[in-house]
């Protein structure tokens, strides 16, 4: 009896092991079934070198950037320009970027569904209209120049990406020949603005300032001079020339070093730890299933003198440029914004159009009263030091910075910021690596690519 009893057991142990593997694969199943379905050996949907051949991929006004051939090798738009503006968007024909359309989104290229798989009796697979303007990001790459970096802009109430352009890039038409520690190609493959993290400088002081307006009572009374040199705590801090003396409004203006460093020595390393984290800088957005990277700040073992050079974006300060353009747009919106996206729809061989996308938002990342004191102090910026005509019919709030990254480098120059207004909720980043001064390099940048969104030019 007993021996029954134990064999009934294990059999009911059995059984509920079976039920739960079957409720984990269901499970499984239902969240990942696309991947498995668009796994690269699946000659279903890929051809013998590789390439997705089903699926087009077009921009958000319909421009096709990429489509399978009825021989099933891919091509790619008609403009070598476009084509490497529009790369690390689209995708490469190796698949080495996986950020990219072709990779990230291969189960709703090929038309995926829980019922029939990847299985079309018309065997042609979705358009994937993606957020992203094809002519915005010519002009970026362009803007650019051949330069290292990265440009993104969003619409912070939408989420939707209307340009995102990374450099290094190439032509997918014609793919070159990569030798080892070719410099022209350095990083390549990586999206810069999802998935790279570089120094900041000085567009991280708008985090700085954003604890100082909420931890400092007496912060628009206060008067500093600088001398171009100031010290904190067991070393100096220094300006590229002496700003005299100045209030936080000129401060930021001037974008004092000197100010920003004592700022940060005073608020200490748990403010700063907490300020970083609430405005998104350490964590990493789900792009439509894109992981971006997180930045990295690390205040927990700085000297007084190394926390004054982290609250002006130096030291071990890296931030992810998407996660740096969201914060911008958090500040524009009240405190939270729109979680970016680059899918924009997707339509089957019939016509059918998926069901929309629902907007989703951060948490709040700055407080409402603090964003409005931002975006004001930031609107001065540009109206005393960056220039407005430099940036027609644009409510523009903006921080540029110039980041030294050591080794004999130039600086990374930075600009970032957003608009206000209601037909213009656009918030941006440039980064230009190794490219120099934030305001007229990265600047300039912006300025193109915000007057083609804004003024159509």
């Amino acid at each position: 009896m007993k021996k029954i009893e134990r064999r009934a057991l294990f059999c009911l142990l059995l059984s509920a092991a079976l039920v739960l593997g079957l409720c984990v694969f269901s499970f499984r199943f239902v969240l990942r079934g696309g991947r498995w379905a668009s796994f690269s050996g699946n000659r279903h949907l890929y051809n013998s070198k590789g390439q997705l051949s089903v699926g087009r991929v077009l921009d958000r006004d319909g421009d096709v950037l990429s489509w399978p051939e009825k021989d099933g090798s891919r091509r790619w738009y008609d403009g070598e320009t476009v084509r490497k503006a529009t790369l690390h968007a689209v995708g490469d024909p190796n698949g080495y970027i996986g950020t990219s359309a072709l990779v990230a989104f291969a189960d709703r290229l090929s038309g995926y569904n829980l019922l029939t798989g990847a299985y079309s009796p018309l065997g042609e697979g979705n358009d994937l209209y993606l957020t992203i303007d094809a002519r915005y990001n010519y002009i970026a790459y362009n803007a650019l120049g051949g330069k290292k970096g990265a440009v993104g802009v969003y619409n912070y109430q939408t989420g939707e990406v209307l340009c995102m352009v990374s450099s290094p890039t190439f032509d997918p038409e014609s793919p070159p020949e990569i030798a080892e520690g070719d410099e022209r190609y350095d990083g390549v493959y990586l999206n810069r603005f999802l998935s790279g993290a570089f120094v900041p400088g000085s567009v991280y002081k708008t985090v700085t300032l954003a604890a100082a307006l909420e931890q400092i009572p007496d912060l628009y009374e206060r008067r500093w001079t600088c001398t171009g040199s100031t010290v904190v705590g067991d070393g100096a801090v220094t300006c590229p020339h002496a700003h005299g003396e100045q209030d936080i409004y000129d401060a930021l203006a001037n974008s004092c070093n000197g100010v920003f460093a004592q700022l940060a020595a005073e608020l200490g390393a748990a403010a700063l730890e907490q300020y970083t984290e609430k405005a998104g800088l350490t964590s990493r957005y789900t792009v439509d299933g894109i992981r971006t990277a997180a930045g990295q700040f690390d205040f927990s073992s700085a000297t007084e003198h190394q926390l004054g050079w982290a609250g002006v974006g130096q030291d071990d300060d890296l931030v992810n440029p998407c996660a740096l353009m969201v914060y911008m747009g958090a500040i524009a919106n009240g405190g939270k914004a729109a979680v970016p996206r680059l899918v924009l729809r997707t339509q089957s061989p019939l016509g059918l159009p998926s069901l929309p996308s629902l907007t989703k938002h951060t948490k709040t990342l700055v407080e409402a009263d603090t964003a409005g004191a931002l975006a004001e102090m930031m609107a001065r910026n540009v109206a005393e030091t960056y220039g407005t005509g430099r940036f027609p019919n644009m409510d523009l709030c903006a921080k540029s910075g110039t980041a030294e990254v050591g080794g004999g480098k130039a600086p990374n120059a930075w600009f970032a910021g957003f608009l206000r207004g209601e037909d213009t909720p656009y918030a941006f980043v440039v980064l230009v690596e190794n490219g120099g001064g934030g305001s007229d390099v990265a600047g300039t940048v912006a300025a193109q690519v915000l007057d083609a969104i804004v003024n159509g030019y």
